[in-house]
């Protein structure tokens, strides 16, 4: 006679152990892509001499990725969630393969296989986000934690993976460093298909196939009318372009101003990951706790509202370096919660396409971002372009924050009813 709950806690047990290969699995991938983010632009660079055609791969690789992410989930949801995930990184271990293989490798070759591993891997990382949740849930867990906790290892894998991508690139050359790349794609294939076992009454439920178009629009369809998503992600979208334009635009200007050497550069990256890792690991303490939308917009206001105003007002590195960490620190909390929301909201069978859509959209602001800071300081100097941008950051968090609040106190007094 078996012992009450005791086959509860076997399967808690395997459920926590098949987390932490799934987590494990993640955290390699994501270490193997940063070699490879690292190892591609510097091999076109140095076997062709021309920076341009660093941005042509950069291109082929993000453009890609982002369309994936956005018309190539329903097949995801076809092969089925886990399927998609082992799929998706056996393709990119196939594509980064030839390009670590060919001597003297052209820029044909490796424009196509970035290409092949961008668009794979749209739709591979969203299904490993829709997997996310079916694992948290059979290992007993708390899913606010767990998504600060993978949202942490993968920030924790960039910002390791860049210096060790670097040394490997250094001590065994830029296309034998690759081959770490594709066999971080193969040893976490490996890992999901013989570990990773979610119960089948966690998982989507796929249900009968859907013409293609019908799937593709599902998720539009519910995005749009999911009044407080469709805003937090407006939000993301303004902030990711003020992002992109301080990162690529504002702070090397900033540091050829003030010091007039590249010196300080990464000391103000530094500060910012720095402030992320400590951030993500107060908030995986704290979010359980934390009311959702009102924390959300407060920190994504933190995390660019100080760091701009450091470099519009002071031309001091000490003070630019602390309120560089403090938004890095309310930095950590943005994607976590924006995470538990689309898990919360959106139902299980359509999170792969509502999760593509809002990455697709997202990640849009990095691009034209970009090129709206390059343009505005080429018109006006940089303390009055930063002060633009501060606004911009304060009118995309602050307003729909009260908006929202707004909005629930009159349903709360019988007004009407309000998404929020």
């Amino acid at each position: 006679m078996s012992r009450p709950g005791l086959g509860a806690s076997r399967t808690s047990r395997s459920g926590r152990a098949g987390l932490i290969a799934f987590v494990t699995a993640g955290g390699i991938s994501a270490l193997g892509g940063q070699v490879s983010t690292m190892a591609i632009p510097w091999l076109v660079l140095t076997t062709t001499g021309d920076p341009a055609q660093m941005g042509l791969v950069i291109a082929a690789r993000t453009v890609p990725y982002l369309l994936s992410g956005l018309f190539g989930t329903p097949v995801a949801d076809r092969l089925g969630i886990l399927r998609g995930v082992i799929v998706a990184d056996v393709l990119c271990m196939l594509s980064t393969a030839p390009i670590a293989a060919i001597p003297d490798v052209g820029m044909p070759v490796i424009l196509a296989m970035v290409a092949v591993s961008g668009a794979v891997r749209g739709v591979g990382d969203r299904a490993n986000n829709v997997l996310l949740r079916p694992m948290v849930e059979a290992a007993g867990m708390r899913l606010s934690r767990m998504t600060a906790v993978h949202d942490g290892l993968n920030s924790g894998a960039t910002l390791i993976g860049a210096p060790v991508g670097g040394l490997l690139i250094y001590w065994l050359g830029t296309q034998q460093a690759l081959w770490v790349n594709t066999a971080s794609f193969a040893l976490s294939a490996l890992i999901i298909a013989t570990l990773v076992r979610p119960p089948g009454d966690l998982m989507p439920n796929r249900g009968p196939a859907e013409p293609y178009l019908v799937a593709v629009r599902g998720g539009a369809r519910f995005l749009r009318a999911d009044h407080l998503l469709l805003l937090m992600l407006a939000m993301t979208f303004l902030t990711n372009m003020v992002n992109q334009a301080h990162a690529a635009v504002f702070v090397p200007l900033w540091v050829s101003e003030a010091f007039g050497s590249p010196a300080a550069l990464g000391t103000v990256f530094g500060a910012f990951a720095a402030g992320a890792v400590i951030g993500n690991l107060a908030f995986i303490g704290l979010a359980p706790r934390l009311p959702r939308f009102l924390t959300f917009a407060i920190c994504l206001a933190i995390s660019g509202v100080p760091r701009l105003l450091g470099l519009a007002l002071s031309h001091d590195l000490v003070l630019v370096l602390v309120l560089t960490f403090v938004s890095g620190v309310a930095q950590a909390a943005v994607n976590p919660i924006l995470g538990i929301m689309l898990y919360e909201r959106v139902p299980k069978d359509l999170q792969t396409r509502v999760f593509g859509l809002v990455v697709t959209v997202s990640f849009a602001g990095f691009p034209i971002g970009g090129l709206l800071g390059g343009w505005a300081v080429t018109g006006l100097d940089l303390t009055t372009v930063l002060l633009l941008g501060t606004a911009l950051y304060l009118v995309a968090t602050l307003v729909p924050l009260f908006r929202a609040r707004a909005a629930g106190r009159a349903a709360s007094a019988g007004a009407g009813p309000a998404n929020t």
